[in-house]
């Protein structure tokens, strides 16, 4: 993406009962049970992300919905990093890096010392893995109800 594109995206709160974003929750949820072996598939359905402890974030350019993340309130201190989806036509644009720029930022703003988050260890999620490296996620323990399995790593990032 060069440097003026990003200026068009649009990153805010977003509803997951909107018929846009349930689409796209719903093809994230099915891209991670296709490679995802059972029992390990940890995204959210749209239910689930009407949680109030759960903020969802969609990134739009010209009102068209790119990708979601959302942020969810694990403690006073910590937050998990959850539902990162860019749709197929906008990866390697810029969206997901856009995404996860603005929910640490937000995270800092409520003053959460720590983000987390589990990813599949599949060559699927090689990109993903690859952003959160960038950006300064480092391999963590488990968190939560998260195991330590071949299929599952997780990352955290200190935001103090």
């Amino acid at each position: 993406m060069a440097g003026g594109d990003r200026m068009d995206l649009a990153i805010a709160v977003d509803d997951p009962g909107a018929d846009d974003v349930r689409a796209l929750l719903e093809r994230h949820l099915a891209f991670a049970r296709e490679v995802t072996p059972p029992g390990h598939v940890h995204a959210l359905d749209v239910d689930s992300l009407m949680d109030p402890a759960i903020t969802l974030f969609g990134a739009r350019r010209d009102g068209v919905l790119l990708g979601v993340g959302a942020l969810s309130r694990l403690d006073e201190a910590h937050a998990e990093l959850k539902s990162m989806h860019t749709s197929e036509a906008a990866r390697g644009l810029g969206v997901g890096r856009a995404l996860v720029d603005h929910i640490l930022a937000f995270a800092a703003e409520r003053n959460y010392t720590r983000v987390s988050l589990e990813t599949g260890t599949m060559a699927a999620f090689a990109p993903a893995r690859s952003l959160y490296s960038k950006l300064g996620f480092v391999p963590c323990e488990p968190f939560r109800d998260y195991t330590a399995n071949r299929h599952s790593v997780c990352m955290t990032i200190d935001l103090s």
